[in-house]
């Protein structure tokens, strides 16, 4: 039977707040190896897995931080709501669609702030056969999805970088609301049938 090394970090307190599973090759996290005490956890590392389904995450509340770098996450991945998660590593995966995961983090991780994607096929950069203005396009699209971002892979967003975004992308909810709007306003005049 394979064991799971969990390691500790310095500072006790801080190490009950933080766990990490990284390295460890695996498919998926046994709930025996999870801590019973999930709600304190505020830290997850799970680089260099095998990955490709967070939905085991549920149970920690209080996630503010998850690392799942050189994984198997593609676009479609499924995530738990995490109303705290303000860091995301998601290095290194196998995410392609950018628009699909990009909806999935602007309904399951409202307060993100930081967030890499950087050596995914779906984040185009120098680093993966990207030009310059499909990894502008890319910042662009993501930084004007995801309101609270600060910094994406490894740069921060300025005021200038975001007020392009915005005029060059809706947030796709601002979009439902438009469309909602003006369903309302072609229903409130057409005339009743009675």
């Amino acid at each position: 039977m394979a064991t799971i090394n969990r390691k500790k970090t310095k500072n006790d307190d801080e190490s009950k707040r933080k766990i990490s599973y990284a390295y460890q090759g695996l498919n998926s996290i046994p709930d025996r190896f999870l801590p019973a005490d999930k709600h304190i956890i505020e830290h997850i590392d799970l680089t260099e897995n095998n990955l490709d389904d967070l939905r085991f995450l549920i149970d920690f509340p209080n996630l503010r931080t998850l690392i799942v770098d050189k994984n198997r996450i593609n676009s479609n991945v499924k995530i738990p709501h995490f109303d705290m998660l303000h860091t995301l590593w998601i290095n290194h995966n196998q995410i392609t669609n950018l628009s699909v995961f990009i909806q999935t983090l602007v309904t399951h991780c409202p307060q993100l702030k930081y967030l890499s994607m950087m050596n995914n096929p779906g984040a185009p950069s120098f680093f993966n056969g990207g030009s310059y203005q499909q990894y502008v396009d890319y910042r662009h699209y993501v930084i004007s999805q995801l309101s609270h971002l600060i910094m994406l892979d490894d740069r921060q967003v300025s005021l200038e970088e975001r007020q392009e975004a915005q005029r060059i992308y809706k947030p796709v909810t601002l979009v439902r609301r438009e469309r909602h709007s003006l369903k309302s306003q072609k229903s409130s005049l057409t005339p009743n049938s009675s």
